[in-house]
């Protein structure tokens, strides 16, 4: 079987992905297709034997879509992306020009009783613009629905605001008297095309965020050919090369090291922040940092096979594979939709041939069903809720990027939070200061940051700013040497000392055996421990970690109280991730895992309920966009904000349960919203199918609808969001 990925432009709801699924799977030779609505692509598998790349993208333009064979220029979807985006806000304010003086003159002068000359045909002139113009993308959709015998949204726009303008053209012409709806149609395609601006603006920054993560990919790499010393792009490096990396670039590709060391900062991969010395035969990884000394390595994986490639593939492909929500109104329409036209249809054949009623009557009853079907209360029934409620969260300090977000976190059973800078501060502090031979504490650390001082050790700041906090004075040192893997040592006057770990002291012949147990108690708590020594002797311990979080705890429990498992998940190893999760009140802990394989263990847990990943760091990103709620910390990288569907902008974990509470109390609103804007259908259609209902009456009801979800909505705003409740 051939596989192919295809470009689809024109997508903007679930039931395009279906119909150009269901066209494409009825094709001969066709094995597999999926659509996917985010990347706007579609992925298909089949026998070349039996059918060609012309004929499936040929299916596909047929449904009134634009299919274009995909490549790896990413640039160019991108610039798709922002097309798209340019185009809605071009028709949302051509609209907007037409649509609110029809509002001012059909509406608001209507309720100040002023009239004005020719008020019907000024009306037309503003709706006409609206409906035809910015109208013709829902006209298109809605046939390209009826051709695939279904309906959506498109549909039901296409009939409301169709009816509304039609009947609204032969009341101005034949019958004054009774009213024009122009006004409605024209600000009902505005509230729509504003709705897909704002949709194509956070799916473009979907993209913004894969964009930002191949840009900070090296573009240049230093090799060895020939003998020689060449810059060349990063793709044209080979399997074999011999790289070399000079202190503070990145790495280009990943390999293994062959001659020299130094630190490497693998934060962006693996999100943990203490950079890992490397030297002969260590692995490396494209894409992070080298901080101190300079090495040549092999290059092992290049191009598509670096792991940061693989993390950009893991993005995309885990934002693919998210179910789109069903919105409940699509449900609707595709029962309520025919039923209405069949309704309106039997209303004007039963008052024209059994009732002997006059056209004109009974095609005011038909069309008053139509207009009392208008889905105008039902197009609002969710976004309205959804933008109050994104604004409430968006005081608190809460970005909710977008309805699903805010519609799938009331589901949430699990919730996984990533460990360094999320349950902890992401930074190490000092967290011990021992004497073991009578030396006052703070003469300990007035070495220890003496020495420090020197050091280009990712550990010894924390020390340093823990001296300087404390305003102690500093020793000039003589004779510094930093011992790669086993710590440092200088000269304080006469005096050498030793300051490093384990290895640095049993090379000094430093006893520590009866210390082992207090060394232990340290590590078992998630601390990096140093020893001071001298002659032969132990002077004391000093500790540094990453503590957790003041709220991280208090967060844990509120969530708990809500019902829902936390686990926390790390690349650190089983000891200090446990101590870690102690801390926090955190009951599951997936340790020592690895940056690529955190989207997995996400996947393992979806499959018993709703999950959410809170991280910050890029090794975050794809685990965040596989859950079904990724949540961003506000201080963490520009690619984790925009992978995730919600950003903690106060990087207060308290605010994870609010976001919950905030889903649920927004869920029931749109419930309650949907419930008016049915009722009046429920209601209002049978009564204007006996004829007792006029079109303006129907609009007036249809208005009411809108003015009733719209105020409920708002009373969103009194509610509060502390406390975790249902």
């Amino acid at each position: 079987m051939n596989k192919i990925n295809i470009s689809v432009r024109g997508m903007h709801c679930q039931s395009c992905v279906v119909n150009i699924e269901k066209s494409l799977k009825k094709l001969e030779g066709i094995d597999t297709a999926v659509v996917n609505l985010t990347t706007q692509k579609a992925t298909v598998s089949f026998d070349a034997s039996k059918i060609e790349k012309k004929d499936i993208m040929d299916a596909i333009n047929k449904r009134g879509f634009q299919a274009s064979l995909s490549s790896d220029n990413k640039d160019q979807d991108f610039k798709h992306r922002e097309d798209e985006i340019k185009v809605q806000k071009k028709l949302f304010l051509f609209s907007l020009i037409f649509a609110v003086p029809a509002f001012i003159i059909g509406m608001v002068f209507m309720w100040m009783n002023i009239m004005i000359p020719y008020e019907g045909y000024i009306l037309w002139a503003l709706a006409t613009p609206v409906q035809i113009i910015v109208g013709a993308q829902f006209y298109k959709g809605a046939w390209v629905a009826l051709k695939n015998k279904s309906a959506n949204m498109d549909t039901l726009i296409v009939l409301g605001t169709s009816a509304a303008y039609l009947y609204s053209i032969y009341a101005v012409l034949f019958q004054p008297e009774a009213g024009q709806y122009f006004e409605a149609s024209a600000v009902l395609i505005t509230l729509v095309v504003m709705g897909r601006m704002l949709e194509g603006i956070a799916k473009g920054k979907t993209s913004d965020a894969i964009k930002q993560l191949m840009g900070l990919s090296p573009k240049v790499a230093l090799v060895i050919r020939n003998g020689k010393e060449l810059k060349i792009p990063v793709d044209e490096v080979r399997v074999g090369d011999i790289v070399i990396v000079k202190p503070g670039e990145k790495i280009p590709v990943d390999g293994s090291i062959v001659s020299g060391r130094s630190a490497v900062d693998e934060s962006m991969i693996t999100g943990e922040s203490i950079p890992i010395e490397k030297q002969k035969g260590d692995k490396v990884t494209g894409a992070t940092i080298n901080k101190t000394g300079s090495f040549r390595f092999k290059a092992e994986k290049v191009g598509a096979n670096t792991t940061f490639s693989h993390i950009i593939k893991l993005i995309e492909d885990a934002q693919g594979k998210k179910a789109p929500i069903q919105r409940f109104a699509d449900t609707v329409s595709a029962y309520f939709v025919p039923s209405v036209i069949v309704i309106a249809l039997i209303t004007f054949f039963v008052w024209n041939n059994f009732k002997s009623a006059e056209i004109s009557f009974s095609l005011l009853a038909s069309v008053a069903v139509l207009v009392i079907a208008c889905p105008c209360a039902l197009g609002l029934a969710t976004p309205t809720a959804i933008m109050v409620g994104t604004g409430m969260g968006a005081k608190k300090g809460i970005l909710i990027k977008g309805g699903d977000a805010l519609e799938t976190a009331h589901k949430l059973k699990y919730i996984i939070f990533d460990k360094t800078g999320t349950i902890t501060k992401g930074e190490p502090e000092l967290t011990d200061i021992i004497s073991l031979d009578n030396t006052p504490d703070k003469k300990i650390l007035e070495i220890t940051a003496s020495i420090e001082k020197e050091s280009e050790h990712p550990l010894a700041e924390s020390i340093v700013n823990e001296a300087q906090k404390k305003k102690l004075k500093l020793q000039k040192t003589s004779s510094f040497k930093a011992v790669p893997g086993h710590g440092v040592e200088a000269k304080l006057g006469s005096k050498t000392y030793y300051l490093g770990n384990q290895r640095l002291m049993k090379e000094h012949k430093i006893n520590l055996s009866i210390y082992q147990k207090r060394i232990e108690d340290l590590e078992e708590q998630g601390k990096t421990v140093m020893m001071l020594g001298s002659k032969k002797k132990i002077i004391g311990l000093v500790a540094v970690a990453d503590t957790i979080k003041e709220t991280s705890s208090k967060a844990v429990e509120a969530l708990q109280d809500m019902n829902i498992e936390v686990y926390m998940i790390t690349g650190d190893n089983e000891r200090t991730a446990q101590a870690i999760a102690k801390q926090a009140g955190i009951n599951h802990v997936f340790a020592q895992v690895l940056p690529e394989d955190k989207a997995d263990y996400v996947k393992k847990l979806q499959k018993k309920g709703k999950v959410a990943m809170v991280g910050d760091g890029i090794n975050d990103s794809p685990a965040l966009a596989q859950a079904d709620i990724g949540i961003a910390m506000g201080s963490g990288t520009d690619v984790a904000m925009e992978t995730g569907n919600v950003v903690l902008m106060h990087n207060d974990l308290m605010d994870i349960p609010k976001a919950i509470r905030l889903s649920r109390i927004t869920m029931a609103k749109i419930k309650q919203n949907m419930f008016w804007a049915l009722i009046y259908n429920t209601i209002g259609i049978p009564i204007a199918a006996l004829g007792l209902l006029n079109p303006m009456i129907a609009g007036g009801a249809m208005a009411l609808s809108s003015v009733s979800v719209v105020s409920n909505s708002l009373l969103l705003r009194t509610k509060r969001l502390n406390g975790g409740g249902k």
